[in-house]
């Protein structure tokens, strides 16, 4: 059956088209209350629905945030959507939402689908890439999101600026990655005299990179030599690719039991810390007996894994919030404390007794 039209609903309520749609649609100019009430009815009685974009237009807003993740499903990424969505719901506005796997030819996809449907704002969540294959896409990127704020656009980002971006129509919610981990670094460094190694996504992945200056300073404070550094996927199978590496070299190193861990693994983030558990698992390896492993994020997921794992608690939710309010130009966002995290140690990097 064919979808009621403007048209129908105004001769139906005996008024213009220019009448309902100011009714329906949500003009500034509207009629008076019973003429208001009579389209009101006629599109009832019809199953009229409105349309979306001429409301935008007749409001000069859309009610909508474009939201960009890498992953949905990564917990870190849902818990800053769900801070997004409470925003976004405060200010009677709707979240669209695009997974992208963390390229900037998807990113540039994404927003400019949500310019083209007039999104009020844009927000922006995942690290940022300086590797050289993509230079380009980070162009096409930046120019796609500048054209959208030249338009009026704003846009909230999340950790760094996109890379090539003007400055305006932008507000960015930085995360103290690098500083955080080098308080973590000293925390466990405090503990354990083991070799330590880190489990790292790929190089110039900001977000990676940042925390693993900061765990190196930290380890430089504390008297301690540079840690290895593993190269791999900033996921969950990245992780349990460097925890199959890690396990083989525990056990061609390690006899039975000893007081000391192998080694002293730090994951950049929590969902490679959950692999890279899973791999020395398999192998027949326990935590934090045979390793001691810390991660960073503190995500939900891991009220349910065991053991507890150390980690930087960082406010998630808070994070998507504050990125929301600022693409929408709300001021209490500049009276807003700055980001921090705390190091929260659990027992994935006990030092238990002999």
């Amino acid at each position: 059956m064919a979808a009621s039209t403007l048209a129908e609903v105004a001769r139906r309520a005996g008024v213009s088209p220019a009448t309902a749609s100011r009714v329906l649609n949500g003009s500034a100019r509207t009629p008076g209350p019973e003429i208001a009430e009579r389209v009101k009815e006629a599109a009832r009685s019809l199953g009229y629905i409105p349309n979306a974009q001429a409301q935008g237009l007749a409001r000069s807003s859309s009610g909508l945030i474009g939201l960009v993740v890498h992953d949905i499903a990564d917990p870190y990424f849902s818990t800053i959507a769900r801070g997004v969505q409470n925003a976004a719901r405060e200010h009677q506005k709707m979240v669209l939402l695009a997974t992208t796997s963390g390229t900037p030819a998807d990113e540039q996809a994404a927003v400019g689908a949500f310019a083209a449907r007039r999104a009020d704002s844009i927000v922006i969540v995942g690290s940022r890439s300086t590797r050289p294959q993509d230079a380009k896409d980070n162009q096409e990127l930046a120019a796609e999101l500048d054209r959208y704020c030249g338009n009026g656009g704003k846009v909230g980002i999340v950790g760094h600026p996109v890379v090539g971006a003007s400055a305006d129509g932008y507000h960015v919610v930085p995360v103290p990655n690098e500083e955080l981990a080098a308080e973590l670094a000293r925390t466990l460094a405090a503990q354990h005299t083991a070799k330590f190694v880190i489990i790292a996504g790929p190089e110039g992945l900001l977000t990676s990179d940042d925390r693993i200056r900061g765990f190196q300073r930290g380890l430089r404070a504390a008297g301690l030599p540079k840690a290895e550094v593993i190269h791999t996927g900033f996921d969950r199978a990245g992780g349990y690719q460097a925890g199959l590496e890690i396990a083989g070299r525990i056990k061609a190193s390690q006899g039975p039991a000893s007081n000391q861990p192998a080694a002293c693994l730090f994951a950049v983030n929590d969902v490679m810390a959950i692999g890279a558990v899973a791999a020395l698992r398999e192998q027949g390896l326990s935590i934090p007996q045979d390793a001691a492993i810390a991660g960073f994020d503190d995500i939900e997921t891991l009220r349910d894994f065991r053991p507890a794992l150390t980690t930087v608690s960082l406010p998630l939710e808070d994070i998507g919030r504050l990125a929301t309010l600022g693409s929408l130009g709300w001021s209490e966002t500049s009276d807003a404390a700055p980001v921090t995290g705390v190091v929260t140690l659990r027992r994935s990097t006990e030092t238990l007794p002999a």
